[in-house]
């Protein structure tokens, strides 16, 4: 696999005042094509700041961001508009669906906001539903749909413009176990099918599903706790 993501000697401060917060300090990490990276640790560990950097959503104070190749720290607003459109899909825990839309018109945004021919853009949006299993939940509005749906909409419409790079911060926090883990297992087959994910999770048990694993605390990459029993979760 070659390497997609790099970050170099990262570090994002906050300044409040008179004190300077480091939300990320000294951060270097490679992240490989294709590769499922599940990111754990506490409430402000710097886990979100980290996928903000990745998807360019933030810049760091100093170090370098790398995707694909290219400085994404170094472009101005309108470039990294342009470069998340086409190469980030981006999955929240709160889903972020457009309450009027139903779930075939959410995963059309996309397709639309970037200018695409309206030839296909249906046919596009039935495809990706389908692939997420909501294949017969195509006009449903969200209110009409349980959490897991709304979260398997919100990931067809990130993977609706095909991005090679698909982040998900806590997609799983504002669900059911059952269906958590049923996004975990899609994420995992996402994976499979060439997708590069890094998922942003409190729960080690959904990170085991991953590739590999970063462990944050204080804005660092500290060692792995992930040989500890099957029932932990991080502290909030």
């Amino acid at each position: 696999m070659a390497k997609l993501i790099e970050l170099v000697n990262v570090s994002r401060v906050y300044t409040m005042g008179a004190r300077t917060l480091y939300a990320l300090h000294d951060v270097s990490l490679e992240i490989e094509r294709g590769e499922f990276v599940a990111v754990v640790g506490p409430s402000g560990s710097g886990k979100s700041t980290l996928l903000n950097l990745v998807g360019g959503i933030d810049k760091p104070t100093s170090g370098k961001v790398c995707v694909g190749g290219k400085r994404i720290d170094r472009l101005n607003e309108n470039e990294l508009a342009i470069w998340r459109r086409d190469h980030i899909g981006i999955v929240f825990q709160f889903f972020q669906l457009l309450p009027t839309l139903t779930a075939l018109e959410n995963v059309m945004l996309p397709m639309e906001l970037r200018g695409d021919a309206r030839q296909g853009r249906r046919a596009r949006a039935e495809a990706m539903l389908a692939r997420v299993g909501l294949g017969a939940r195509l006009i449903q509005l969200p209110s009409e749909l349980s959490g897991g749906e709304q979260q398997r909409v919100a990931i067809a419409r990130a993977l609706i413009n095909d991005p090679p790079i698909l982040l998900a911060d806590e997609p799983t926090g504002n669900l059911d176990s059952a269906n958590a883990q049923g996004i975990i297992q899609l994420l995992g087959e996402l994976a499979e099918s060439g997708k590069t994910i890094l998922l942003i999770t409190h729960e080690p048990n959904f990170a085991r599903a991953a590739h590999r694993t970063i462990t944050m605390r204080d804005g660092e990459i500290v060692p792995s706790p992930l040989d500890a029993p099957a029932s932990m979760t991080w502290p909030s």
